[in-house]
């Protein structure tokens, strides 16, 4: 199998596992995992005081999505860039650079 070939399957495999939710589940809430764990807390100690408030408060979802959206992206650069660093190949040397 060539390689545009398995990039082309691994495209669609991307796309399905994104949209299969989307089709499948039209009243579901997708919610992250930061309101399921305040909604939890809350639950086990109603009198819970956090230790800390966030320094910068997003004005609004959607900027706050922007943010994280940055963020996950900054990181995969990073590292895919190490990834790539660390596994490209070495130039090989000829006899001529050698001497």
């Amino acid at each position: 199998m060539k390689l545009w070939q398995k990039n082309l399957i691994l495209i669609a495999i991307v796309v399905l596992i994104a949209v299969i939710p989307l089709v499948f589940l039209k009243d579901a809430e997708f919610g992250g995992a930061d309101g399921l764990a305040e909604e939890a807390i809350t639950e086990i100690a109603p009198d819970y005081e956090p230790w800390y408030s966030s320094l910068l408060e997003p004005a609004s979802g959607e900027i706050e999505s922007l943010l994280f959206a940055l963020q996950a992206a900054l990181g995969a650069g990073v590292v895919g860039f190490v990834l790539g660093r660390v596994t490209a190949k070495k130039p090989e040397k000829t006899e001529e650079s050698k001497q």
